[in-house]
């Protein structure tokens, strides 16, 4: 007869030896009804979470796990119950939300290393695997897995182990300082538009206004009370929403310089040299001020420094920060506009005060808005008694970019038809409509991993716009 036990590191049950555990359906009952009778008991609702955990019955696992959640938002046990009923059904990403929390502190949580460790195997990535069972079974050796073991047998033994600093840089060529090739090819620009160009998001506009327009507008009030002209926002939200052109518009807004930073403006091959990239940007901004100084993308220039592996890495994102905070440069003049569609990446020291310490969610465009991009991209098209409230009304949850494709299917659709019939033909309320029913939202998925960071991440409050965006409760 095989032996049950409770390994009190993950609260998990396992068998010792061959078979699987029945499952008493009388016994789940009787638990569920104890649970119905206290309702606010965490350990009968885990036991029967754990108990659903063993049957299989993950979906109805997950919802006790959520439960008790919302009944104690801290308790790690249960949150790790929760990943666990995530990674069975093989909903990923929300259960690397949950381990990534666990494990992102001085003190990582062995139960959920060793989660850790089987997500990143199940994505393929073999080295993480490997480093999270290492530090998982370390810190609680009775975590031991041999199927696991085997698995990672070969990332195991040290040929693959790259946590020496040492060694980080060796994928990246040294050469003298002096011989260090410019990788810059930015530009300062003056853009021609401005928020009047810009459909909708009212309530962005307005938190930009109060941070970077108004000082700049208005510098002896400011002064008055001690506020400089600068700092930095960071805009994020779904992908497809208009933050870059957000940032573009901000500048034209009051009339500065505008300098758009990408990836690939900064990062090199060269050791030393993406943080001489960075240095010089912000120099260029410093030039040219009053100047916007936008990041696009920037949580791949500004990950957590927990998550590196490379030293370089690390010296990028604190290269990136002491410009930030002028160190050896006045920053007076130089707005900083950064957007990310992963704020969770973010290292935290970059919404400290002074850096990026006013963050905008930029959510999908509303009705209005909607009503008004629609508006703006088909203004200079020919077009016929366009029922743009009509539109706007059945694309809810549309990015900009959504809307701007079904603008250019119905375009190309109107340019066939031109071609056939020898002359343009106008954009109808239908033409639109037939586009869009070969469309969905592109938010979705965003949405998806965004919720479940606003949910079981959000100590600070740092997601509650996401929350109220999706009418739901902590």
């Amino acid at each position: 007869m095989s032996d049950f036990f409770e390994n009190r590191s993950s609260r998990q049950y396992f068998w010792k030896g061959e078979g699987t555990m029945s499952i008493d359906d009388q016994t789940i009952a009787a638990i569920r009804e104890a649970v119905r009778l206290s309702p606010g008991s965490i350990p009968l609702r885990q036991h029967l979470a754990e108990l659903l955990m063993l049957k299989s019955a993950y979906i109805e696992a997950e919802k006790e796990y959520r439960q008790a959640l919302m009944i104690d938002p801290d308790n790690k046990q249960i949150k790790i119950g929760l990943a666990e009923a995530f990674y069975s059904q093989e909903k990923n990403s929300a259960a690397l939300v949950l381990v990534e929390e666990l494990t992102g502190g001085e003190d990582p949580h062995p139960a959920a290393l060793m989660l850790l460790s089987r997500i990143y195997l199940r994505s393929g990535d073999e080295v993480q695997a490997a480093r999270a069972y290492k530090q998982a079974v370390t810190a609680e050796p009775a975590l031991f897995d041999s199927e696991l073991e085997v698995q990672l047998q070969n990332f195991l033994d040290g040929e693959h182990d790259d946590d020496d600093d040492d060694d980080d840089d060796d994928f990246r060529l040294k050469l003298p300082l002096e011989e260090l090739p410019s990788g810059l090819d930015s530009d300062v620009e003056r853009p021609d538009i401005s928020f009047d160009d810009v459909g909708g998001m009212d309530s962005v506009k307005e938190e930009i206004r109060m941070k970077i327009i108004h000082p700049l507008e208005h510098p002896e009030i400011f002064q008055a009370y001690g506020k400089k002209i600068g700092g930095g926002i960071l805009m994020y939200g779904p992908p497809g929403c208009g933050k870059t052109y957000l940032a573009r518009a901000t500048a034209g807004e009051v009339n500065a310089n505008f300098l758009s930073v990408g990836l690939h403006d900064v990062l090199n091959m060269y050791i030393g040299q993406s943080e001489s990239n960075l240095h010089e940007l912000f120099e260029m901004a410093r030039e040219n001020q009053p100047c916007v100084l936008f990041f696009d993308e920037v949580d791949a220039l500004g990950a957590s420094r927990s998550d590196m592996r490379h030293s370089s890495s690390r010296q990028l994102i604190n290269q990136f920060l002491a410009e930030m905070d002028g160190v050896n440069a006045s920053n007076e003049g130089v707005l900083i506009l950064a957007a990310t569609n992963a704020p969770w990446h973010l290292d935290s020291a970059f919404r400290r005060p002074g850096r990026f310490d006013r963050i905008i969610f930029v959510p999908p465009p509303d009705r209005h808005a909607r009503r008004a991009i629609l508006e703006i991209l088909l203004q200079d098209k020919p077009v016929e008694k366009i029922e743009y409230d009509k539109i706007a009304r059945k694309t809810e949850g549309f990015s900009g970019a959504d809307l701007k494709a079904i603008v250019d299917l119905a375009v190309e659709a109107k340019l066939s038809e031109a071609m056939r019939a020898g002359h343009p033909g106008a954009i109808t309320t239908g033409d639109l409509l037939t586009s869009l029913k070969r469309l969905t939202p592109t938010t979705k998925e965003w949405f998806a991993t965004a919720r479940n960071y606003a949910l079981y991440a959000n100590q600070s409050g740092i997601y509650d716009e996401i929350l109220a965006f999706l009418k739901l409760t902590r």
